[in-house]
């Protein structure tokens, strides 16, 4: 037997497995409370990357390695209510058209076209009160006005408890630009393009060099927000999620622990297993 060609057909074999089963499902770690107690820090969470679409790695797996990416959008959207894991799009403030492999999970709140509206903590979608997730969390009211500065898209006196009405962005929808909503939107215009083309000089707003008053959007997006409503930096902040942005559905928990523990501590790290959240179904 050649031991060095066995090892080699098994790696092959190895490496093929891992990439075929990166198409379609993959682990995902939650580090923030933005979902609890839907989802805990601490979980593990399998993601069905096929249900959207077709959708390779953009990572070597386990590594930060990039690989050339495509996707094939051939199946369903999100869905109001679907626990969707997303690459995040950046902040508010923040053009990144090259972002790192960051994935938020929430969950998805309004589609393309949705009118969302949230009075006291309550979230209207299109008129009609949203149905609560089963493990929703939230607090009284926030009122302070001087968290407007850090809402989407930040031209109106919002806060996270009393935010729109919004308009989700829909393929070919238009919104009215003047030098005041592009200085708001010009990071989010900037992503669709993936280069900086908004320039705003005294009252006139360019876009690849040309004056305008209006964007018509190239892409569908979509809403998210987290179930722990008072810890959860989502679309509220930093707005809508682009389709392409989307990378699958969580579906179930398959291992959770408490992270915070050292893995010096080992015992105390087995101890702290959550056995009643394994393979637990999300919804």
């Amino acid at each position: 037997m050649n031991v060095k060609k066995e090892l080699k057909s098994l790696l092959q074999a190895f490496i093929a497995a891992l990439f075929i089963i990166s198409f379609f499902f993959q682990n995902t770690r939650i580090p923030t409370p933005s979902m609890e107690s839907t989802i805990m820090v601490g979980d593990f969470v399998v993601v069905n990357k096929f249900i959207y679409g077709i959708n390779s790695p953009k990572f070597l797996p386990y590594t930060e390695v990039k690989i050339p990416h495509f996707r094939w959008d051939i199946f369903t959207d999100p869905d109001r209510g679907d626990i969707v894991v997303f690459d995040f799009p950046g902040e508010k403030g923040e053009f990144r058209p090259n972002p790192e492999n960051i994935q938020y999970v929430k969950r998805c709140i309004g589609l393309p076209g949705d009118t969302i509206t949230i009075r006291n903590k309550v979230v209207f979608v299109n008129g009609k009160p949203a149905p609560l997730p089963a493990h929703i969390q939230y607090k009284e009211p926030q009122t302070d006005s001087r968290l407007a500065g850090y809402m989407f898209p930040g031209t109106e006196n919002w806060t996270p408890d009393n935010f729109g009405p919004f308009v989700v962005p829909k393929k070919g929808a238009k919104i009215k630009l003047d030098p005041k909503t592009a200085f708001a939107w010009q990071n989010f215009i900037n992503r669709e393009f993936e280069e900086e083309v908004v320039k705003i000089d005294g009252n006139v707003v360019y876009i690849n060099g040309k004056p305008t008053t209006e964007y018509q959007f190239q892409e569908d997006y979509f809403f998210m927000m987290g179930d722990n409503r008072d810890d959860s930096s989502d679309s509220r902040f930093w707005g809508p999620v682009s389709r392409k942005m989307i990378v699958g559905e969580a579906i179930f928990v398959l291992f959770s622990w408490d992270n915070q523990i050292p893995f010096s501590q080992i015992f105390k790290l087995l101890g702290s297993i959550r056995g009643e959240r394994i393979l637990k179904i999300l919804h």
